[in-house]
């Protein structure tokens, strides 16, 4: 990694959501409801620009997108200990809370089958001692 990149990840270490490698060090769960999507060590912090869908929209808002730049990155669908995936649009699933079904939080590249979710579309709990 450059320096450039380890100072980033350093920097963003010190708000205690990413340690030194750019991994989760929080439980990553649902904005809406109290489920729990990722566990700490389970996503890599990255910056790719990809628009999301509105969360909540009005009906005739239904193509109204979100610029986002900041997500988790996951590689293994399996890592995650809740998510839902629905319908299929511009080789991308979108990833949303499988208990109360509101996002979306995410999207799943279907060429790499990485999965991403918004920093900015969950909530964090420190993990139990």
């Amino acid at each position: 990694m450059s320096s450039t990149v380890m100072a980033e990840i350093a920097t963003r270490a010190s708000d205690s959501k990413t340690d030194v490698q750019g991994k989760n060090t929080q439980v990553i769960c649902c904005t809406y409801c109290p489920s729990k999507i990722l566990n700490p060590g389970a996503a890599s912090l990255t910056n790719i620009t990809y628009p999301l869908p509105l969360v909540l929209c009005k009906r005739d808002e239904v193509d109204k997108r979100e610029i986002i730049n900041e997500y988790w990155l996951v590689e293994n669908i399996n890592s995650f200990e809740n998510i839902g995936v629905t319908y299929k649009a511009e080789n991308v699933k979108f990833l949303v809370c499988a208990d109360c079904e509101k996002g979306p939080v995410g999207w799943q590249d279907l060429s790499t089958f990485h999965s991403y979710i918004a920093l900015s579309r969950v909530k964090y709990q420190k993990p139990a001692l």
